[in-house]
């Protein structure tokens, strides 16, 4: 089986590489795809760089071009659940787009018509995740995660985000992936480790605690990958 794993930054897919070790490195449309072996799958790591147009750029090649069968994204996010810490994991249950507005025309925040302004993500892999945080005793949360090409250092903003999506946490990338693999019929799984609250300190927060939540978020990623059959 071929699976694809991104990250929005090279911070985030990094310490992949260093556990998948040997792999081939491939310069396409702009970026590089890495290709190695892992848990007897074929593996391609990317990362998009940040924002929505990057990400769904990368994750429609590691469909198209790579032939990914399932889709694992990888990386930060900012917490709006107060019950969410810095280092703490979650999973996407469902996925929107909290800077889509065209309530002028009466559709609700996050929705276009023919679209959805609420993705599903795979229940399969969620499943795993669990099952797999079960089995070394890690707590992990499941929720909406809220995507924008914002980042988001304004408690205001973030409160307002909470209230209209009723999301747990937010980034700037996973719910393009989502809209991607849900059209091309990808199965496909969202983790994000905290790494900031998304306030006025964000910015510091997010500095200081990137590799360290993006190392816990790979390193779950790669207990996954190993359970796939």
């Amino acid at each position: 089986m071929t699976i694809a794993i991104m990250g929005a930054m090279p911070e985030e897919i990094t310490p992949l590489l260093e556990i998948i070790g040997k792999h081939e490195t491939i310069s396409y449309a702009a970026n590089k795809y890495y290709k190695g072996k892992f848990a007897n799958h074929d593996v391609v790591v990317a990362y998009s760089k940040i924002g929505k147009v990057n990400a769904a750029l990368t994750a429609s090649t590691l469909i198209e071009k790579f032939g990914a069968q399932k889709l694992l994204f990888s990386g930060v996010a900012g917490a709006v659940s107060a019950e969410l810490k810095v280092g703490d994991l979650i999973i996407a249950s469902q996925l929107c787009q909290h800077d889509l507005d065209i309530t002028a025309f009466g559709h609700p925040h996050g929705y276009v018509p023919e679209g959805k302004q609420f993705v599903q993500a795979d229940k399969s892999l969620n499943a795993l995740a669990k099952k797999v945080a079960k089995s070394i005793d890690l707590k992990l949360k499941e929720g909406i995660i809220a995507t924008g090409d914002q980042f988001i250092a304004n408690v205001e903003k973030k409160n307002w985000i909470e209230s209209t999506f009723k999301a747990d946490a937010l980034e700037m990338e996973g719910a393009s992936v989502a809209v991607v693999c849900d059209a091309l019929d990808v199965p496909f799984f969202v983790l994000r480790a905290i790494s900031d609250a998304a306030d006025m300190d964000a910015s510091f927060s997010f500095d200081e605690f990137l590799e360290s939540s993006a190392q816990i978020s790979a390193d779950f990623i790669m207990k996954m990958v190993k359970e796939i059959s």
